[in-house]
């Protein structure tokens, strides 16, 4: 016989993501029984879907106390923590090793893709002692899982946003499907037949535009005909390029230093005040023909875009659809919990600014359920991994009695703020795949050429071009760290 006493079954957690593994760690070392259900048939399947792409957080950011704590019972080898790894680094070196673990394997199901959640015989229109009622985690093939709580870690990633600019997909977006990529391919393997020698549209101002920008710019260093346009609803792109060297993290600065850099230097073409309103197949084959991408101007005239491929770097957003059973109170803005949205506000914060928050801020109407990670972020895109970490470790308490500890919510987040250049430099390098002895001999070889070029990204390419360093790599090191050049237009503007 099953026991319904909510007391006696286990916190379901919805996702062996990073944040959904986090929050297994915690309920583990609490002593609290959890289950772990999971889509994918390996730990973090979205994770490995962008492995490609290297974190602009080192590691100390990107792994959590309490799963290394863990990890460090068996001897697991901590990488570096200011060591920059890239999604198949957090995978193999961190989340694998953790989903292995004896104290958290036996509790996770892989190939379990939840479909609704309610509670056991009753709707959402029933009061009366609703918090003593379990959990029912409904799944795909039929199963219902009881829970006592529920802590839903399963992300954002199957629910990207579209290209329309209004939220909505833009007319016509259906059809071109075949065309569109959404994320961050990669470009240099399994997607690199389709933006070698092809002109590429990226529609988007965030982090993975950007990241996917600076990629496309190095695959037209070495496949001619490779063309770049970044298409963005803004009539300035100057907040997509962020603090520069200002800023805590040197490989999140060097984003937005680089992307100025491509700008400023032709090498992507800018389509300002774009806001996608239609898109055009022009033939039948996503292989040989294009697509138009139409923006509508406030006059009735319009912008055209023609391309091979769309990049949708357009984020992504939660679906509530299988809580609908559920008392939630989320933002109508931010699709976040109401508690929590002016805090991660996009137009008021970045992700370094964010006020620590946990359970309370997290909590809903419903007892007992909590989204959190990048779902609970709703449509803020300003969400880091060590902010999810957090949240957990605080529920995991509350779930487990204490309360003081659940209450008592600490973080320090790295922000735009003062940092040294020279040592954001050779992080920068680093992620290039440049050593710290080549980052220095760019630095000492560019300003032996500064006196007899035009412009400092002259100088630059002449440096690089002597020591045999890729052009992209080191015009994105010189917009970095411009001053370095004595060049405050460092990118030859």
């Amino acid at each position: 016989m099953v026991d319904h006493n909510p007391d006696q079954l286990p916190v379901a957690v919805i996702g062996a993501g990073p944040i959904g593994l986090a929050a297994a760690a915690h309920l583990s070392e609490r002593g609290v029984p959890f289950v772990v259900v999971e889509a994918g048939d390996t730990p973090a399947a979205a994770v490995r879907a962008w492995s490609h792409v290297q974190l602009f957080s080192p590691w100390e950011y990107n792994t959590d106390p309490a799963a290394r704590r863990l990890l460090a019972a068996v001897d697991w080898q901590e990488p570096e923590a200011s060591d920059l790894p890239t999604g198949g680094d957090l995978v193999k070196q961190y989340l694998q090793p953790l989903a292995e673990l004896p104290a958290l394997a036996p509790h996770i199901r892989y190939g379990a893709t939840v479909t609704a959640i309610s509670r056991l015989g009753i709707d959402r229109l029933r009061t009366a002692g609703r918090e003593a009622v379990p959990f029912v985690i409904r799944l795909a093939d039929g199963e219902d899982l009881l829970a006592k709580a529920v802590i839903d870690a399963s992300g954002t990633w199957r629910q990207p946003n579209s290209v329309g600019a209004n939220g909505l997909p833009a007319h016509g977006e259906q059809d071109a499907a075949a065309w569109i990529s959404h994320g961050l391919p990669d470009v240099f393997g399994a997607d690199r037949a389709q933006h070698a020698g092809h002109h590429t549209v990226v529609v988007g101002a965030g982090h993975s535009a950007a990241n996917t920008l600076l990629a496309l710019a190095e695959l037209a260093d070495a496949e001619p005909g490779t063309t770049i346009t970044w298409a963005i609803r803004a009539a300035d792109p100057i907040a997509s390029f962020g603090g520069g060297s200002d800023d805590e993290l040197p490989a999140r600065g060097a984003l937005g230093s680089g992307l100025q850099m491509l700008v400023d230097t032709g090498r992507v073409t800018l389509a300002a005040n774009f806001r996608t309103h239609s898109i055009r197949c022009l033939g039948d084959d996503p292989n040989r023909d294009q697509v138009e991408l139409i923006s509508l101007n406030p006059d009735g005239t319009e912008q055209i875009v023609t391309a091979d491929r769309i990049v949708a770097a357009t984020g992504f957003r939660p679906d509530f659809g299988i809580t609908d059973e559920l008392r939630l109170e989320l933002d109508p803005i931010m699709s976040a919990p109401r508690a929590l949205a002016p805090l991660i506000d996009p137009n008021q914060h970045s992700c370094g600014t964010v006020t620590p928050h946990g359970y309370r801020e997290l909590a809903h109407p419903e007892p007992g359920y909590f989204a959190v990670g990048m779902k609970s972020y709703g449509r803020a895109p300003t969400f880091l991994m060590l902010t999810g970490y957090e949240q957990v470790r605080s529920i995991a308490a509350a779930l487990a009695g204490d309360l003081e500890s659940a209450q008592s919510v600490e973080l320090q987040l790295p922000e735009t703020g003062v940092c040294s250049v020279v040592g954001g430099g050779e992080a920068l390098a680093l992620r290039l795949g440049l050593t710290k002895e080549q980052h220095e001999q760019l630095l000492h070889v560019t300003a032996k050429y500064l006196g007899t070029s035009s412009t400092a990204a002259d100088a630059v390419l002449s440096a690089a071009t002597e020591l045999g360093i890729d052009h992209t790599a080191a015009l994105q090191l010189a917009a970095y760290a411009a001053d370095q050049f004595d060049a405050p237009g460092a990118t030859g503007c």
